[in-house]
């Protein structure tokens, strides 16, 4: 009886120093993800002082101000919305599809997203009316992730929910090749490129005020589905049996999915791989409970989205290469080495 006692006692001192440790670790996250925004704030081509910079965003400046607040501001702050967007959604996605290999670009939600800002542009509808982009991305992000959601409940087992969102992802990216191929002029040409790609390069205000409510929005709805998320590594059946709303949990990370990809897409097109990498990193810290990774995640893939596009800005500073890009050299190898660190273990 003692000894039953004395290991209880083991145990909850081992979840307090792993609960203080995870505390730590998310406020490192936190400082990372702010201080990378900083620097992205900082940089530029224009070489202006920090406190010049920092004073035209409160005050009027001339110039200063208009670099400040129209140009470095919403480039700085989108790299935080967009990178924790894709980082909630993967940890979620993977939560959900009981799946390792589950996020955005993977499952082709985000390749969908980016059709439906290509199909808004292409027919001249983003121009009419600008809130026409987002939802059009969000409405394209939603069918994505809607089809791996009835594949799921299907029984479909996890490569077959990889194979079915490369499938996924390659229709919707043949289709925006496609309005490319038709594209009217040069300008919409580009416009459809950096969809395509990926990138933080002349975003607006505009961009963040669309952005940042719908990603905030969809990270929410995926934090209330969190405790069901936890339930549902247990199995449908058990978490029935804990009076879980299964379906309520499952609609709510679709729908909180699209929200938060659908609006990172709509301002910076299709970034890929945050989503995988960001969950996997940080989960030998909180553990496999996605109700406890999705906020760190959220946080983790701010950091990475703001500090790659301050490596994207370090390394071409004439904007040559652009964040999709980088994201993909540095998400395609680790999604390989997963799937053979996966096929070994099973």
């Amino acid at each position: 009886m003692d000894g039953a006692i004395g290991r209880e006692h083991r145990a909850q001192s081992v979840v307090q120093i792993v609960g203080g440790h995870a505390a730590g670790i998310t406020w490192m996250l936190a400082g990372l993800a702010l201080l990378f925004a900083v620097i992205s704030f900082l940089l530029g081509p224009a070489n202006l002082p920090a406190g010049d910079l920092f004073s035209g965003l409160f005050a009027s400046h001339g110039a200063v101000s208009v670099i400040a607040r129209e140009i470095r501001l919403p480039r700085a702050a989108l790299a935080l919305v967009v990178g924790a967007a894709l980082g909630a959604s993967g940890a979620a996605l993977q939560g959900l599809f009981r799946n390792p290999l589950a996020e955005p670009g993977v499952t082709g939600v985000t390749s969908s997203a980016g059709l439906g800002a290509v199909i808004a542009m292409y027919f001249g509808l983003a121009a009419m009316t600008p809130v026409l982009l987002p939802l059009f991305a969000i409405v394209g992000a939603l069918v994505a992730a809607s089809v791996l959601y009835l594949l799921s409940r299907a029984g479909a087992g996890v490569m077959a929910l990889v194979l079915a969102g490369v499938a996924v992802a390659s229709l919707a990216t043949a289709l925006t090749a496609l309005a490319l191929s038709f594209a009217a002029n040069p300008y919409a040409m580009s416009e459809m490129v950096m969809w395509m790609i990926g990138s933080l390069k002349d975003r607006t205000l505009n961009d963040l005020y669309f952005a940042a409510p719908l990603s905030a929005a969809g990270i929410a709805l995926l934090m209330t589905a969190a405790r069901g998320l936890d339930a549902l590594t247990l199995g449908e059946e058990a978490a029935h049996s804990l009076g879980i709303d299964v379906q309520s949990v499952r609609r709510r990370v679709v729908v909180g999915v699209a929200l938060a990809t659908g609006a990172a897409t709509a301002a910076a097109g299709a970034v890929s791989f945050v989503g995988l990498v960001v969950p996997h990193l940080l989960r030998p810290f909180y553990g496999y409970e996605p109700a406890r990774l999705i906020w760190p995640s959220a946080l983790g893939g701010a950091a990475l989205v703001a500090a790659a596009d301050v490596a994207v800005r370090l390394i071409a500073p004439d904007g040559q290469l652009l964040l999709g890009v980088l994201t993909a050299l540095l998400g395609a190898p680790f999604f390989l080495w997963l799937i053979i660190r996966l096929r070994k273990d099973a």
